[in-house]
């Protein structure tokens, strides 16, 4: 029997930006982002549309004249779908569908469809169904009928043709039933966690295709999937990293952040980014060799400040240090942010440096303390199991004598709750 390779046929997609300030190149570098959004979703680019405009049509986004236009270049190019660079309204995405007869998908869209087909976990899939359904959810007006005509294909994976023909009354029990599962996995990532009080977790975040899951293996040694394209991982990654006289300290690897990240996508994903919340310092890793470099770290400012952990300690980890060219940027970065490192995941270089620095912020988070309780509150010992490591525990001359091993995090919920349960009855005492 011969064998049947099978081709499958990519779709066509015209690209549509809107300069707004007069910044070209801002618009330009947004695209090519979206081009490797495309490709990543499994479609091939055929045609750019750029319009300079002084604000946003309301009906079509971009003017009716250019819309006509953009229905010319669909038609001549063959295209089988537009993907406009930001969010469309429900109107606008109708009247665009009218205007150009062809499916029309904006970044948000996009980037749920990426995630859709990216999604392996249970979990990870729960998060996009319904990142995707509060997404669908207002958009149920649409005028569908030319989608009738097409298989499959970017911006119907997930939930699909099916959930397009389900009333928002169906899709909203279908919500509430994923957000109660959700908390169910968030319980058992909390039961999970409990395993690993006592551990110091440094959480590697940045830019989406920055590297985090190259180092992520160049640090443990552990075969965490990699590829050249955004949004290789979306399940968090936990792995154990050796250090020298530091034997307990987890690395998590997390969801790559982009620019105009949709709302509902972050909400969805608050699980797993909790193993971020719950870290004790952070690893940003940055593409050193990117031209935009300030502006993608600018956008994993903003998304760890929408988490509440961007105060946590940060050290910047400057990935792919080897293909630099202009090498004077290094003492530039090194000036505005620090503590830094420069490294090189793929060929390994500098990463005793990054250990030494990764050891240096866990000693520093660390605190081991001896707290003095009378013996009657020695029921506060199981509590302490919950967010400290306890190393010891002695019963002598009425008092209960516990060595505590916990963050400065740590240290202050205990400080809470002796201060609530045995207000001037218990002693800390810091271990030198």
């Amino acid at each position: 029997m011969h064998e049947v390779t099978t081709f499958i046929k990519k779709e066509r997609a015209v690209l549509v930006g809107v300069t707004l300030n007069g910044n070209t190149w801002e618009t330009q570098d947004h695209l090519q982002e979206l081009a490797l959004l495309v490709d990543t979703a499994g479609a091939q680019v055929v045609d750019t549309v750029v319009q300079e405009k002084d604000r946003i049509e309301p009906a079509y986004f971009i003017g009716k004249g250019k819309a006509k236009m953009l229905a010319q270049v669909a038609q001549e190019k063959e295209a089988d779908l537009v993907v406009f660079d930001d969010d469309l309204s429900p109107a606008q995405l109708r009247n665009l569908e009218n205007m150009t007869q062809t499916k029309i998908l904006d970044r948000s869209g996009l980037i749920l469809d990426i995630f859709a087909h990216r999604a392996q976990t249970k979990e990870a899939k729960t998060q996009v169904e319904l990142a995707q359904l509060n997404y669908l959810l207002p958009r149920l007006t649409r005028q569908w009928t030319h989608l009738s005509r097409q298989v499959g294909g970017i911006g119907t994976r997930g939930p699909g043709e099916t959930q397009l023909e389900t009333d928002r009354r169906l899709i909203r029990q279908r919500i509430s039933s994923l957000t109660k599962t959700l908390e169910k996995i968030k319980n058992q990532r909390t039961v999970r966690r409990q395993g690993r009080v006592g551990s110091y977790k440094a959480a590697l975040v940045g830019y989406t295709n920055a590297g985090k899951s190259t180092l992520l293996n160049a640090l443990t040694q552990s075969d965490v999937f990699v590829e050249d394209r955004l949004f290789a991982t979306l399940d968090p990654t936990i792995r154990r990293l050796s250090i020298a006289n530091f034997k307990d300290l987890l690395l998590i690897d997390t969801v790559g952040f982009i620019r105009k990240l949709p709302h509902n996508l972050v909400a969805s994903f608050m699980s797993t980014l909790e193993e971020a919340t719950v870290a004790d310092f952070l690893l940003h890793v940055v593409d050193v060799t990117h031209p935009h470099l300030a502006e993608h770290m600018s956008v994993v400012d903003q998304v760890l400040k929408e988490l509440k952990i961007d105060k946590k300690p940060r050290l910047f980890v400057f990935n792919k240090i080897d293909k630099l060219e202009q090498k004077a940027l290094t003492r530039r970065l090194e000036e505005n942010y620090q503590p830094c490192v420069f490294v090189s995941a793929m060929r390994g270089l500098f990463l005793q440096e990054l250990k030494q620095q990764i050891r240096k912020l866990a000693v520093e988070s660390i605190v081991e303390i001896e707290l003095g309780l009378p013996i009657d509150s020695a029921w506060l010992v199981a509590k302490l199991h919950e967010f400290t490591e306890v190393m010891e525990t002695d019963y002598t001359d009425g008092r209960a004598t516990i060595r505590i091993r916990t963050s400065q995090k740590g240290l202050a919920r205990l400080h809470r709750l002796l201060e609530k349960e045995l207000p001037g009855e218990f002693n800390l005492a810091k271990v030198a």
